[in-house]
């Protein structure tokens, strides 16, 4: 459905600690999703949607929510059309499409098409 939350994303400069406090808070439980280049950290989050917790070194604390779309390209136009900021869509291979956004107040969220299809990027 356009417009649901589907998934959240916590930075953390330091992921483990981040875990930490949140399994002694929510009991939430971690699984690492193996993405090459850092850590991202699933979880269930108690229910639906799910989330994750990475870290980065240098990353600005935040909690980042992705909405559900139908059609990312259109969403995306009108984002930019509504006064906000829309980056081009990038793929998650086998899993789908996102776009990270700003709205008119400064907000940064992000939006979603699930799409199994999807391929890593061909070499350049």
């Amino acid at each position: 459905m356009a417009g649901k939350l589907v998934h959240f994303e916590i930075a953390a400069a330091d992921d483990r600690r981040a875990m930490d406090f949140y399994k002694q808070v929510f009991g939430w439980q971690f699984q690492d999703a193996g993405m090459p280049g850092g850590t991202y950290n699933l979880t269930e989050a108690g229910g639906d949607p799910g989330g994750a917790v990475y870290g980065m070194e240098g990353v600005e604390p935040s909690i980042l929510v992705y909405f559900d779309t139908d059609d990312i390209e259109t969403s995306i136009g009108k984002v930019r059309e509504a006064g906000g900021q829309a980056e081009d869509k990038q793929p998650i291979p086998g899993v789908g499409w996102f776009s990270h956004c700003t709205d008119t107040e400064g907000n940064r969220f992000g939006i979603f098409l699930s799409d199994e299809s999807v391929q890593p990027p061909g070499p350049s």
